[in-house]
């Protein structure tokens, strides 16, 4: 399966798989928003079997054929994981 890959302007690490070249029509609006401009950034062809570096390549897959797109959300931060006792 093809799919397009864009980054998000506003929040750094985010990033939007697309099944369709510049087609957002199933992208809710708010999350356009939060986004900010996506620039685009590569096409790459998938299976299940393909390694992606923070993201499974069949739930992508999924994401792209049931909802028409996946969003790859930016790694944790693991100092917000901890908690501070007194």
């Amino acid at each position: 399966m093809k799919c397009y890959i864009y980054k998000s302007s506003k929040k750094e690490q985010l990033y939007l798989y697309l099944p369709k070249q510049d087609d957002f029509a199933e992208v809710p609006a708010i999350l356009m928003e939060t986004m900010g401009t996506a620039a685009f950034v590569m096409e790459l062809e998938l299976t299940p079997e393909r390694k992606l570096a923070r993201a499974d390549s069949a739930e992508v897959i999924a994401g792209l054929q049931e909802k028409g797109f996946y969003l790859q959300m930016p790694p944790r931060d693991p100092l917000l994981d901890m908690r501070v006792t007194p």
